[in-house]
């Protein structure tokens, strides 16, 4: 069973922005500046900066593959079966730990609006809003998603209020020195609040429920982006303007002491929901986002089959979704999230550095099939830089954070090999690396049929009778240039036997039909098509030579064919296909895709997944 495409441009904009404006915006600028003072400014645009390339990489992967589970499914179908069960449980655990999190940083922040609260009650609080969430998400994405839009816009108003109402109440001695620890507390700083930007890609995860996701998942990603850094620049700069460096260092309310500053006890009570509106937004978009993971991995067999259940009016993976809120009412009430947040950071920016590799992967493989609808800019630079920006953070979390999660990938693997090598058998991209580094014949093709039916889910194809046709015809591949009559014998050949008809016979039809008037419609590309006797006959063959064909001596060679056998009942239907193959061949990059196409196969998907007006009724 499918999932619903529910979530348009506005969801997916208030899913990224709402995973991302919680505990880095409201809990960590006091940490931050204790490390880097008001520089701490500029370790908040580093840390925006060095998201970039994971932000560009999963927008190209996740509009060529829609698919849930998002990092898990891109790892998997780019580098093999044992890197995606890391990748997929590495992503959940992640998520479930950043959403626990979050869960509790509402009851702290209730703390605020009631003095009377204590540890316990803050405990409850966020096991009761995990338990409010989950059944937000068992209801339907659609109202997950509708709660998230609500969240997000409330939110933002209130940040715009802290910004406007602030910024007049700054005092610009605060600012100075502005980076008294140097500009190595910048980078180091930079580390800290990197996965304060953590959530900007967990829209991927929900891809296969975007309403045309080629378009909308870019645009949600970038204006979450743009939206959210320039909240947290102008945020952190008023904060540092309001408060006091020493009750700024030290306290984890930092926002709230801002707005008491110039709007007293209305203020620190705005700020106060303004924080549990921002833990909510992160807790709603988490559980929805970490149970898509498992729900992938088990439709693999990677994991046990009843993860990827789904309801059947809702249509969400429902065992998924309480399983991984179960989980995160035990990280609430039983764990010391300290050591397992930097964990989960360490996870986080792992999860960037494969990311940035399976897109080189994808890239480099040459998989026809793999059709982007965004395409990441200052290929492969950029993702290098990524990688090698990513591993300078690792080394600066500490050695304990990088022992829990060795120790962590070594049990995932392990449970690839008890549990998922013998189920596996899926062909990944990397092979098709290998097969073009080495010359040798190693795929099966299996990964581009797969990435041909995402195609055809993500862009609505729906299957008509030319489709049909062209499943059916004839591909024909020649290596060497020939004429005119020696393209329509080889023709003749294939279709004799489907049309019942003399091989002389449609050789003389063929060359009597190009006497009457060229069939070369543009340089490279002709339609030779025939008029056979007989009812219901309608057959193409699909042809590239490579070498060229010579129709005329006044016209350059000709590569791309399309051979057409038609009855006269079938007239109205030729029309039809004529203009839908005219609607192909005018796509931009038609001739590229067809001249590099590896096999017949590919030769055939080129036709079959091209941009043109589909007729359902025929």
């Amino acid at each position: 069973m499918r999932l619903k495409r529910e979530l348009g441009v506005i969801d997916v904009f208030c899913i990224a922005a709402g995973a991302m404006i919680s505990s880095g915006l409201f809990i960590l600028p006091g940490l931050a500046y204790s490390k880097a003072g008001p520089a701490m400014v500029y370790a908040y645009l580093l840390a925006g900066l060095l998201v970039i390339p994971s932000m560009l990489a999963k927008a190209e992967l996740a509009t060529a593959m829609p698919k849930a589970g998002g990092t898990y499914f891109f790892l998997e179908r780019s580098m093999g079966a044992a890197v995606g069960t890391l990748g997929g449980i590495a992503a959940w655990f992640s998520l479930s730990f950043k959403s626990a999190f979050a869960l509790l940083g509402i009851g702290i922040f209730a703390v605020l609006l009631s003095r009377s609260l204590t540890e316990t009650h803050v405990k409850l609080i966020a096991v009761g809003c995990c338990l409010f969430f989950m059944y937000i998400n068992l209801v339907g994405v659609k109202h997950t998603g509708r709660t998230q839009v609500f969240i997000v816009l409330a939110l933002t108003g209130i940040l715009v209020f802290y910004i406007l109402g602030g910024s007049l109440f700054v005092r610009s001695p605060r600012y100075i020195p502005f980076m008294p620890f140097g500009i190595g507390s910048v980078s180091a700083t930079a580390g800290l609040v990197f996965i304060s930007y953590g959530g900007l890609t967990k829209v991927a995860s929900v891809a296969g429920e975007v309403k045309d996701p080629g378009r909308n998942i870019p645009r949600g990603m970038f204006l979450a982006f743009a939206v959210v850094m320039l909240l947290y620049t102008l945020v952190c700069f008023i904060t540092v303007g309001l408060v006091d460096s020493a009750e700024l260092a030290a306290t984890l309310t930092p926002l709230c002491l801002g707005a008491g500053s110039f709007a007293g006890r209305f203020g620190i009570a705005i700020m106060a929901i303004a924080g549990l509106l921002a833990f909510v937004s992160t807790a709603n978009a988490g559980i929805l986002s970490a149970s898509r993971g498992p729900m992938a991995m088990s439709r693999d067999q990677l994991l046990p089959r009843f993860f990827g259940n789904i309801g059947g009016q809702s249509k969400t993976p429902y065992n998924s979704i309480i399983i991984t809120s179960l989980f995160m009412i035990a990280v609430i009430l039983f764990l010391d999230l300290e050591s397992l947040v930097k964990t989960a950071s360490t996870l986080k920016i792992l999860l960037f550095m494969g990311v940035n590799l399976s897109l080189i992967v994808m890239r480099e493989s040459k998989i026809h099939n793999y059709q982007p609808k965004y395409r990441a800019p200052l290929y492969p630079w950029l993702q290098i830089l990524g990688i090698i920006g990513y591993g300078f953070l690792i080394l600066k979390i500490g050695a304990k954070p990088l022992l829990i999660t060795g120790s962590f990938f070594v049990a995932g693997f392990l449970w690839y090999l008890i549990y998922g090598r013998s189920r596996v058998e899926r062909e990944f991209a990397l092979i098709h690396v290998i097969e073009r580094i080495t010359a040798k014949e190693l795929t099966s093709y299996s990964l581009e049929t797969e990435l041909k039916g995402i195609l055809r889910e993500r862009d609505e194809i729906i299957e008509d009778r030319f489709d049909r046709v062209i499943k059916e015809s004839a591909v024909v591949d020649i290596e060497e240039s020939l004429d005119m009559n020696g393209l329509f014998r080889k023709a003749a050949v294939f279709l004799s036997p489907q049309l019942g008809i003399e091989q002389e016979k449609l050789l003389q039809l063929f060359v009597e039909r190009e006497k009457d008037s060229s069939t070369v419609i543009r340089p490279g590309f002709a339609i030779p098509h025939i008029v056979v006797e007989g009812e219901h006959k309608f057959k193409i063959l699909l042809a590239r030579c490579k070498g060229g064909v010579v129709f005329s001596n006044e016209l350059p060679k000709v590569h791309v064919v399309f051979l057409l056998a038609v009855s006269r009942d079938e007239r109205n239907f030729y029309l039809r296909a004529l203009s839908a193959i005219a609607q192909i061949a005018q796509e931009s990059g038609f001739d590229e895709k067809w001249l590099n196409a590896r096999r017949s196969e590919e030769l055939r998907d080129v036709v079959l997944l091209g941009k043109r007006s589909r007729y359902t009724s025929t």
